[in-house]
Order: C-alpha cells, then sequence, then structure tokens
C-alpha cells in the first residue's frame, strides 16, 4: 500500500529530477548516491546523477557518449536506450541497459568513475527483451533479469511479457544458459522494469505492472534463493496512483536504496498531467522519491516526506567552457555538427539524421512554467528554436537573414508563416511556457529580442506537444538547429523556471 502525507512541499508532487527522467535507478556508495535514467534517441545516453541526500542531485554526465556505446542519429522517437540498471560492486560501477534497435541483446558498460569514462558494452545475446537488471548471487555469479518479450518464454501462449533470468559472465561476455522465467507478475498489463535486490535472507524482485500509463505501479515479490520461486506480497501493487485525484499520475518503474543508517528509500517514475480530460504531460516521466518501512518482511512505501526546495533548473551557458553535459541531441552526435566559434559561441552545422531528425543542441524542458531564451548571431546561418515531442510534433520559431518564420508540425500537418523581421547584429529568440488559454496544459509562446526591444511571434496551444496527442515515452526538449549550408552561431542559453 501507498502512505499519503499532508500539505507542505512533499514528494508526492515534487520531482527529485524533473523533466524527462525516467525509469530511475539508484546506487550508493559510501555516502554517495549515483541515479541513472532512461534516454531513448537522444545523445548522448543515459544521464548520471550524483546526490549525497537523495534529494538534490548534480548531472556528473551521461554514460552513452560515444559511437561505439550508442549509434546517435539512428534511432526513431522513443526508441534507441531503454531503462537502465545501475549497479556497484568491488570498485567498479555497471551500468546494463536495452537498445531496441539491436534486438535479442543486452548491453553492459563499466567504469571506475561514475563521470566517466565508460567503457565499450560488453553485449550479451540471446536475451530478446528490455529494462535489464544485473544482480550477483552469494557465490559472486551475476545474474541478469529482464522483461522477457520472447514468445519462446510463453510455451502456453498469452501475449503479456515475463520476468525473465538467466546467468552471466561479464568477463566472457556470455550467457551461460537459457533464460527461464521467474514471476509473471500479479496479473496486471506489461509486467516489468524487475530490480534484485537482497535483505534479511530475501531476495526481493520489484518490477513495474500496468503500463506506463495512468494504471502505472510497482508490485514486489519474495524467495529465499535468487532464481526463485518468488511469492508475491499481500498488499500489491505497493504503488499507484491508477483511478486516482492526485497531481502526479503514471508512478512505478521504481528502485530501491538503502541508507548508511540502515533506512530504505524508493526512487520511481511519475509525470504531472494538467489540463480538461484526458489531461496532458508534457515534461516526460520525471523522477521521484519516497521513504520505504519494512513492516512484516514487505515494503510499505511512504511519500510523506517534505523536500527542502524544488531542484534548481536555471542555467545560463554562455559556452566558454566543457559543453554541459545537459546538452544532447535526437539526430547526431553533438561532436558531429557542434563546434567552437572563433569569436566566442557554438557554430552548429545542419546535419540530419537517417531517421529524419534535424541534429539539434537540445535541453529538456524541466518545469510546468519556463522560460528559454537563445542569443543568436543575425549574421551568421539561417536557425531555429524548437520544442520537440517528436519528430512528428513541435513548433519553431525561424531567423534567417533578419526575416522571422512561425513553423508548425502536429502529426501529417504542417504550417509555415512569415511573422515579421527584425533588426540587429545579435537577436534573442525567446520561447515560454504560459497558462493556457484553452483546456491544455499550457500555451507555447514565441518571441524575438532585437535592436527594438521585445515583442511575441505566435502563441499556440501546448497540449499538442504532449504524451497523450503524440503517444512515446520522452518529454519536450528545447532544440536549436542549422537550416541552411551555412552554420549557424549560438552566443548564449538562458533557461528559468517561472512561478506558476
Amino acid at each position: 500500500m501507498t502512505v499519503e502525507g499532508g500539505g507542505g512541499r512533499d514528494a508526492a508532487t515534487t520531482p527529485i529530477i524533473p523533466g524527462f527522467s525516467p525509469d530511475p535507478s539508484v546506487c550508493r556508495v559510501g555516502a554517495d548516491y549515483y541515479l541513472a535514467n532512461s534516454s531513448f534517441e537522444y545523445a548522448p545516453g543515459i544521464p548520471i546523477w550524483h546526490s549525497r541526500d537523495l534529494r538534490t542531485w548534480t548531472q556528473l554526465g551521461n554514460a552513452l557518449d560515444r559511437e561505439s556505446q550508442f549509434p546517435a542519429g539512428a534511432s526513431d522517437p522513443s526508441r534507441g536506450i531503454y531503462a537502465p540498471t545501475l549497479r556497484y560492486r568491488d570498485g567498479t560501477f555497471y551500468l546494463v541497459t536495452t537498445n531496441v534497435d539491436a534486438p535479442g541483446e543486452q548491453i553492459v558498460v563499466t567504469a571506475t568513475d561514475p563521470a566517466g569514462p565508460w567503457s565499450d558494452p560488453i553485449v550479451l545475446a540471446g536475451l530478446g527483451g528490455i529494462d535489464p537488471d544485473l544482480a550477483w548471487d552469494d557465490d559472486g555469479t551475476c545474474v541478469l533479469t529482464y522483461c522477457g518479450l520472447d514468445p519462446a518464454l510463453r510455451p502456453h501462449g498469452g501475449d503479456l511479457p515475463v520476468i525473465a533470468q538467466a546467468r552471466v559472465d561479464l568477463a566472457r561476455g556470455e550467457v551461460r544458459e537459457r533464460p527461464r522465467v521467474v514471476w509473471g507478475g500479479t496479473g496486471l498489463a506489461h509486467p516489468e522494469g524487475p530490480h534484485l535486490f537482497q535483505r534479511d535472507g530475501w531476495w526481493y524482485l520489484l518490477i513495474a505492472e500496468g503500463g506506463t500509463e495512468r494504471g502505472h505501479a510497482v508490485s514486489v515479490a519474495r524467495s529465499r534463493a535468487i532464481d526463485g520461486p518468488f511469492e508475491a506480497a499481500p498488499a500489491n501493487p505497493i504503488l499507484s496512483r491508477r483511478s486516482t485525484s492526485s497531481p502526479v499520475q503514471n508512478t512505478g518503474h521504481a528502485d530501491l536504496v538503502e541508507r548508511p543508517d540502515g533506512t530504505w528509500a524508493m526512487v520511481y517514475l511519475g509525470v504531472r498531467p494538467r489540463g480538461f480530460s484526458p489531461a496532458f504531460h508534457v515534461n516526460g516521466r520525471e523522477t521521484f522519491l519516497a521513504r520505504v518501512e519494512w513492516v512484516d518482511g514487505w515494503p510499505v512505501v511512504h511519500v510523506d516526506d517534505l523536500l527542502p526546495a524544488p531542484a534548481d533548473t536555471a542555467f545560463i551557458d554562455d559556452f566558454t567552457g566543457p559543453l554541459h553535459p545537459r546538452w544532447v541531441s535526437p539526430g547526431a552526435p553533438l561532436s558531429a555538427f557542434v563546434e567552437r566559434a572563433a569569436g566566442g559561441g557554438l557554430l552548429l552545422r545542419r546535419t540530419d539524421a537517417a531517421t529524419g531528425a534535424p541534429a539539434a543542441l537540445s535541453a529538456r524542458t524541466r518545469d510546468l512554467r519556463w522560460r528559454y531564451e537563445a542569443r543568436v548571431d543575425a549574421s551568421a546561418g539561417a536557425v531555429a528554436l524548437r520544442v520537440r515531442l517528436d519528430e512528428r510534433h513541435w513548433y519553431e520559431a525561424r531567423l534567417d537573414a533578419g526575416a522571422l518564420t512561425f513553423a508548425a508540425r502536429i502529426g501529417p500537418l504542417s504550417v509555415s508563416d512569415d511573422v515579421g523581421r527584425v533588426d540587429g547584429e545579435a537577436v534573442t529568440l525567446v520561447v515560454e511556457a504560459v497558462d493556457a488559454t484553452a483546456e491544455g496544459p499550457d500555451d507555447l509562446r514565441f518571441g524575438v529580442i532585437g535592436a527594438d526591444g521585445e515583442r511575441w511571434l505566435a502563441q499556440k496551444d501546448g497540449r499538442y506537444l504532449s504524451t497523450e496527442v503524440a503517444g512515446g515515452f520522452t518529454g519536450r526538449t528545447l532544440g536549436l538547429h542549422a537550416l541552411g549550408a551555412e552554420p549557424a552561431r549560438i552566443l548564449s542559453a538562458r533557461y528559468s523556471p517561472v512561478a506558476g
């Protein structure tokens, strides 16, 4: 069961890592916590975070930062890199994940420093599925548990995935046995996202169920042996917001961690939908925190902890130092189209991926209301500021030799309108998420700041850049990309939350 508390800025409604940070996996080394998230088609992939208190997190880097680990630009929206598991053993960090565009494989990368560099992948073939987990039995045997999608694992039919497992040899990159089913879940849809951990002589198997939409939930089972048989908890699911009026929904896909004082905590994903039914979430699935109490040998989830403050999401970047790990791209590795400009800032070259996505210097939106400004060289090549959910759902403002255009694509429909001109050698393109004028989650308002001051160009309903409209597993990103043969020049970028 889930126990909720009273008012305040509580963990039930405040993400600890806001904005497109799904499928969290956490581990502790001494007094330090480390966390990894899914990244799907974006590169570099799998953000790695650090905290000393589980509440305040700093991004250290991205684990998959080169082509030998993840071929950037080859994956369609909401494909690519799925749910990772991050673990630590004997001085080494292990990160296991799935690239769904390499079916039948699970990949493992390792590092002695979670900030990187991370190794080239160890490829474990013949394990068709997603959401892998690593655990080590008492004799040191490594076990990979995952959401099995191979029909051979379901000899009696049915279309639900199962939780499967196999012993693996990471040193040799080998699967040591035929995978076996260890649990089918409680009967809810889509059992997935398994994590195994040990406590008081029991192996606990934590899974997500119900699908990653409004029915999402966390369930748990236990066994005396790492390979089962597993007994389901009597109070499953132990976490869900389904059929409630909570402002945070779709809660699930959790991982557990023990604090140094012996208490336990859970990280899990959730979304913050807004607007009229069915309500729309736009920042993707975010990472939340809960306290865990053990009662009669089973975890009970409490979401009544108070958080000291929301995450600090604001940034100003003039691109004078190394590129911050917040910057990613859906269409190509950053190194393929970003370079330092001689006079300061960055040059962006037009590069389109095989999937059709333009390579864009992109950052995740992380708040319900926010403002983003990109100061660009108006005398350089044409440039666009795009708010993207995927390649079929985006709005953008374009600047080409002083001419301004607003363009949009919603599914099969696209529009492009001339919206005036702007003077000045340096021009600032602006976009804000503001209160909705209709029944959506917000409006997106595009503007420009030039020699004659600030003015607004277009304001559009934000629901069309939501998961409920577009589908998929990601959230909005703010991308800057070149439009023509001449490189665009970006002088600085600024993002700030706005009180709503």
